[in-house]
C-alpha cells in the first residue's frame, strides 16, 4: 500500500526538556560500559575462570570502546590479585649455555642483585688483603720450607752415597745427572772411561745404573711432594679464603634462607670462587714484547657472579596488566641482546631483556590482533606458548642462517597469563573457521554490539558519556539542547530512530568538535546551534566528491531528469560510501524490450560490471515477471537493463523495484514520471524488502531536485518496513513539511506503479486476467502481441518450407514422366528395325 510519510516519522527528536539537567554539570560522570551487557558478560566469565584454553577474543567494529573497556576492567581486577614473583637469571655454573632461573618474592629480584654486586665487591678487596697478610704468608712459607727441607734431605743422602761409590750429582740443562769421578774427585772424562778394563768398565756401569734408578725414585717422590705442596696451599687458600667469603655467603643465604633454590646457588658461586681464587689476586702487569707497545691490561671478569633480574614486579600493584600495540615477536617472548667487542659479537646471561609475555606472566596480556598476525613467527610462537605453558627466549633467525653460530638458550619459564586478543569480527571467524589450534586456545568470545537501544536510561548514559569526556579533556559543559542533539545524531548513527550508536570514538569526536565551535563563538555553554555548526563544518571538510557528482549533474554531463516523464527509463537512487563519508545519487536505469527468448539482459553482467548480489537480484526480478505475467503463456521476450552512465561496479540489490518498473514502461510503451526516485529490494512474490543507506539516498536524490528547483512534485519512495531507519536531514524534513517534497512507503512493488505512471495497476481476476484499462492488463496485452509476434514469425517460416518442399516434388515428378517417354520411345525404335530386318 502507497502512504505519504508524515513529517514526525521522517526524524526522531530528542525533547531537551525530558532531561533532568540544565547543563552536563548538574550530572554526574559515566563510571561504566553501556550498551554492552553481551559483551561485558562474556569478559566477566572469561577473565573468572582459571582454567587452559580459556583465552578471550573481543571482537566489534573500529571504535565501539573495546580497548578502552577491557583496560579499565582489567585494572580493577588486578588490583585485588597478588603480585607475581620477580624471576632472575643466573650463571649455569654447570652448563653455561643455559642459563638458569630464579624465582623470588615479588620485589625482591633487585634486592638480591643488590646483595650479590655488594658481596662481589666485598670479596675482591677482602680477598686479596688474605693472601697479604702475616698469618697466611708465616704457614705458606712454613710449608714451603718443609718442602724444601725433604727436598734437601732426598738429594743429599744420595749425594752421598753415590760419593762414596765414586759417582758425584751434577746439574746439567736436562736436570741431575750421575757422573763417575776418579780418586783425585775429577770427573772422569769419556776418553778415560773408554779407555778402563772391560771388568771395571762394567761395574761402573752397574753402579751407576743402580745410582740412577735411586735418582729416578728421588725426583718422583720430590714431584709428588710437589703436588701434595699444591694441594696443601690450594687448601691453605681455600680455608683462608672462607674464613673471609663464608660468614659474607651466609648472611645472603640466611636473608633468603626460604628460598631453596637461592640457598644451591650461593653453594655453586661459593665452589666457584674457591676454584678460581687467582681471580681475586692482584694481576702483575706482563712486560711487553716491545718498548713502544703496551698490551691491555686484561682484567678478571666477575660477570657470572651477577645477577640479571628478567622480571621485576616491586612497583606493581596487583596482578600485571601489560598492552602491547606492536607484538613483534622480540617484543612478545625477550630477546638475547649482544654487544660487538672488537669486532666479534659476544653475549651473556645478563644480556636476555623479557618480552611482554615475561612481563604479564601471572597476569594478563592484551594484543591487537591483527598486529600480531601482521608480524612474523608471533602468532605461532604464541600459539605454542599457550600450549606448552612455558615461555622460551629463543634466537627465532639461527634456523634461517647460512652458519650455525653458538648462543645461550636460557631456561624456560613457567607460563600463567591470561591473553586477550582485540579485533574485528572478520578477523575473529577467519581463524575460527581456518585455524583449529585458534579454537581450543581462544574458546571466550566478547561481542561487541555497535548501536544500542535508544532508552530513557541509555539516553541518560549518552548525557554522562558527554560529561564524562568534558572532564577528561576541560571542555566547556553542553546545555541539554546540545545533548538531545548529539543523542540525535547518534541515532543518525547508528540508521535506526530506536537505537543509539555504541561507536563512541565518532561521539567523542563530535563532542570535542563542538566544543571547539562554542569556544570560537566564545560560548562559555556548548549550544545545539554549536553541535550542529560541527556537524556541517565536518560534512563540509569530506563532501567534494559529493558535490563534483552534483555540479555534473547540473551541467548535464550526467544525466539525471527530474521533470517530465519518460519510457523505459527511471530513477534509482545508490550509496557511495568513501569510507570518511557516504552519500547517496540518483542513478538512470533503462530497459528496452523487443520480441524474443533471450530473456532479461543483465548488461552490467555481461560487462562484468556486476556483483553476485546484483545478479541475484536479476534473477529474482525474472521469477517474478514470469509468475506475474506467464501463468498461462511463456514469457516471450528479450529485454536489456542497464545503469546509464556507470563507469565502475555495481553491487546489491536495491535497485531491484526500479529495474522492474523500468521493462514493465518499456513493454507497455506508459512513461514513468522523472520526478520520483525509487529505491527498494525485492522477493519473488513481488514484496519489497529494506534496504541500507536510506537517509543517504533520500538527502542525494533531495539535493539534486533542490539544484533544479522543488516544485512540490519531487518526492522519493522507500520500503514502508525502512521507516525506522528515517533520521533524515532537518532540511529535508522541512522541505516535507512545507510540501516542496514529498517522502512514499510502500509494501508491494505495485503499490507505486499508479504514482510513477497515473494507472492503476489492477488486480488479477479469478480468470487470470486483468481489468481492462489497467496497467497489469497493458502489460499482459503487450506480451501477447510480443509472443504472437514470435509465433508469427515461426508460422511464415513453416509455410516457406512447405511450398519449398512441393515444388521438389512436382519437379522430381515431371522429371520421371520425361525419363519413361524416352524410354518407351528407344523400345519402339528397337521393334521397328527388327520388324524391317
Amino acid at each position: 500500500m502507497l502512504r505519504k510519510i508524515k513529517r514526525d516519522e521522517l526524524y526522531f527528536c530528542c525533547d531537551s526538556s525530558e532531561l533532568p539537567f540544565k547543563t552536563t554539570k548538574d550530572i554526574t560522570s559515566l563510571k561504566e560500559t553501556i550498551g554492552q551487557k553481551r559483551a561485558l558478560s562474556a569478559l566477566d566469565f572469561g577473565l573468572g575462570i582459571d582454567s587452559h584454553g580459556f583465552n578471550i577474543y573481543i571482537l566489534g567494529e573500529s571504535g565501539t570502546g573495546k580497548l578502552t573497556t577491557i583496560k579499565t576492567i582489567l585494572n580493577n581486577k588486578s588490583k585485588k590479585e597478588p603480585v607475581p614473583d620477580d624471576w632472575c637469571y643466573v650463571y649455569n655454573f654447570k652448563n653455561p649455555d643455559i642459563p638458569s632461573t630464579l624465582r623470588l618474592p615479588s620485589g625482591t629480584g633487585l634486592d638480591f642483585q643488590k646483595d650479590m654486586d655488594e658481596l662481589i665487591t666485598a670479596l675482591r678487596e677482602e680477598i686479596p688483603k688474605i693472601f697479604e697478610s702475616k698469618e697466611y704468608e708465616k704457614q705458606r712459607t712454613k710449608i714451603l720450607e718443609d718442602f724444601q727441607q725433604k727436598q734437601k734431605k732426598y738429594f743429599t743422602d744420595l749425594e752421598k752415597e753415590a760419593k762414596s761409590k765414586d759417582f758425584t750429582l751434577r746439574k746439567t740443562v736436562s736436570g741431575l745427572a750421575l757422573v763417575p769421578v776418579k780418586k783425585t774427585g775429577e770427573t772422569l772424562s769419556e776418553e778415560e772411561y773408554e779407555d778402563l778394563e772391560p771388568g771395571v768398565k762394567k761395574k761402573v756401569e752397574a753402579i751407576g745404573k743402580a745410582l740412577q734408578e735411586k735418582l729416578d725414585d728421588a725426583i718422583r717422590i720430590v714431584r709428588e711432594e710437589e703436588k701434595k705442596i699444591k694441594a696443601g696451599m690450594k687448601d691453605l687458600e681455600k680455608q683462608a679464603t672462607l674464613s673471609s667469603i663464608g660468614h659474607r655467603i651466609d648472611e645472603v643465604r640466611t636473608k633468603y634462607k626460604n628460598n631453596e633454590a637461592i640457598s644451591k646457588y650461593l653453594d655453586t658461586v661459593r665452589e666457584d670462587m674457591l676454584d678460581h681464587l687467582d681471580d681475586f689476586k692482584p694481576q702483575e702487569e706482563q712486560t711487553p714484547a716491545l718498548p713502544f707497545m703496551k698490551p691491555a691490561k686484561t682484567e678478571p671478569s666477575f660477570v657470572k657472579y651477577q645477577v640479571n633480574v628478567f622480571v621485576n614486579n616491586k612497583d606493581v600493584t596487583g596482578s600485571p596488566v601489560v598492552v602491547e600495540n606492536n607484538p613483534t615477536y622480540y617484543n612478545l617472548f625477550g630477546r638475547v641482546e649482544h654487544k660487538l667487542q672488537y669486532g666479534v659479537a659476544i653475549t651473556d646471561f645478563t644480556m636476555i631483556k623479557s618480552g611482554s609475555l615475561q612481563q604479564a606472566n601471572g597476569g594478563y596480556l592484551v594484543i591487537d590482533a591483527l598486529e600480531l598476525l601482521k608480524n612474523i613467527f608471533s602468532y605461532d610462537t604464541l600459539k605454542r606458548t599457550i600450549k606448552e605453558k612455558e615461555i622460551k627466549v629463543e634466537d627465532v633467525w639461527e634456523q634461517y642462517r647460512l652458519m650455525s653460530s653458538v648462543s645461550l638458550r636460557p631456561e624456560a619459564m613457567p607460563f600463567n597469563v591470561k591473553i586477550i586478543l582485540v579485533g574485528t569480527p572478520r578477523l575473529y571467524y577467519m581463524l575460527y573457521n581456518l585455524d583449529e589450534e585458534y579454537r581450543e586456545l581462544f574458546k571466550i568470545k566478547a561481542d561487541y554490539e555497535n548501536r544500542m537501544d535508544r532508552s530513557e536510561e541509555n539516553t541518560l548514559k549518552y548525557a554522562s558519556f558527554v560529561r564524562t569526556k568534558c572532564e577528561e579533556r576541560g571542555l566547556h559543559p553542553f546545555d541539554r539542547d546540545a545533548v538531545a542533539r548529539v543523542i540525535e545524531h547518534g541515532s543518525r548513527l547508528a540508521d535506526h530512530q530506536k537505537k543509539l550508536s555504541a561507536k563512541f570514538s565518532d561521539i567523542a569526536d563530535l563532542i570535542r568538535e563542538s566544543d571547539y565551535w562554542a569556544r570560537h563563538n566564545k560560548n562559555k555553554v556548548v549550544t545545539a546551534n554549536d553541535v550542529e555548526k560541527a556537524l556541517n563544518e565536518k560534512k563540509y571538510r569530506v563532501n567534494k566528491v559529493e558535490k563534483k557528482i552534483l555540479e555534473a549533474t547540473e551541467e548535464g554531463t550526467i544525466l539525471i531528469d527530474t521533470k517530465g516523464a519518460v519510457t523505459g527509463q527511471i530513477n534509482a537512487l545508490s550509496v557511495i560510501d568513501l569510507g570518511d563519508y557516504r552519500f547517496g545519487i540518483p542513478s538512470r536505469i533503462t530497459a528496452k524490450t523487443y520480441a524474443g527468448r533471450a530473456g532479461i539482459i543483465n548488461i552490467e553482467r555481461e560487462t562484468k560490471m556486476s556483483g553476485r548480489i546484483h545478479e541475484k537480484a536479476i534473477f529474482t526480478l525474472t521469477a517474478y515477471l514470469g509468475g506475474k505475467y506467464a501463468t498461462k503463456q511463456p514469457l516471450s521476450l528479450t529485454a536489456s537493463l542497464t545503469f546509464e552512465q556507470l563507469y565502475g561496479g555495481v553491487e546489491g540489490d536495491s535497485a531491484t523495484c526500479a529495474e522492474v518498473y523500468a521493462i514493465l514502461s518499456s513493454i507497455t510503451g506508459v512513461a514513468i514520471k522523472q520526478t520520483y526516485a525509487i529505491t527498494g529490494s525485492m522477493n519473488q512474490h513481488g514484496e519489497v524488502q529494506p534496504i541500507g543507506g536510506v537517509n543517504e539516498k533520500i538527502e542525494g536524490f533531495f539535493e539534486l531536485c533542490k539544484l533544479n528547483g522543488l516544485d512540490g512534485k519531487h518526492g522519493v519512495i522507500i520500503p514502508r518496513r525502512n521507516l525506522n531507519n528515517l533520521m533524515l536531514d532537518r532540511e529535508v524534513v522541512e522541505a516535507v513539511e512545507k510540501k516542496k517534497f514529498n517522502i512514499y512507503s510502500i509494501d508491494n512493488v505495485e503499490d507505486s506503479i499508479e504514482i510513477l505512471t497515473g494507472m492503476e495497476p489492477g488486480e488479477m481476476k479469478k480468470n487470470g486476467t486483468y481489468p481492462k484499462g489497467t496497467f497489469n492488463h497493458l502489460v499482459a496485452q503487450k506480451l501477447q502481441e510480443l509472443s504472437d509476434a514470435l509465433k508469427g514469425g515461426s508460422k511464415h517460416k513453416t509455410t516457406v518450407s512447405k511450398k519449398k518442399t512441393v515444388t521438389k516434388k512436382k519437379t522430381a515428378a515431371k522429371k520421371k514422366t520425361v525419363v519413361k517417354k524416352k524410354t518407351v520411345a528407344k523400345k519402339k525404335t528397337v521393334i521397328k528395325k527388327r520388324t524391317g530386318k
